[in-house]
């Protein structure tokens, strides 16, 4: 039922041009080379260490791992985060 769900709010998205992100529920990644990262529509602050950062999504749990990992601003739909990422896993 959610996959039908999800399909047509895909199709929904593309027939109005609109942004799949914000229909989808999913969050929007900007990352600027391997240093700074961007994540907006995400749900909140699951784990917090240097070298880990989880946080809650519309599509599960984003998972950023790396070192000096730091959150430099937090908004309530939106993060900033700087250190040098290694790796941005999802997990269901």
């Amino acid at each position: 039922m959610k996959e039908d769900l999800n399909r047509v709010k895909k199709a929904f998205a593309d027939m109005l041009d609109y942004p799949k992100d914000v229909i989808l529920d999913m969050p929007r990644i900007t990352m600027i080379g391997d240093i700074e990262l961007v994540i907006d529509n995400h749900k909140g602050i699951i784990e917090y260490k240097s070298d880990i950062i989880r946080l809650n999504s519309g599509c599960g749990v984003v998972r950023i791992t790396g070192k000096n990992l730091t959150i430099k601003e937090i908004q309530p739909e939106e993060i900033y985060i700087t250190g040098n990422i290694t790796a941005i896993d999802f997990m269901q």
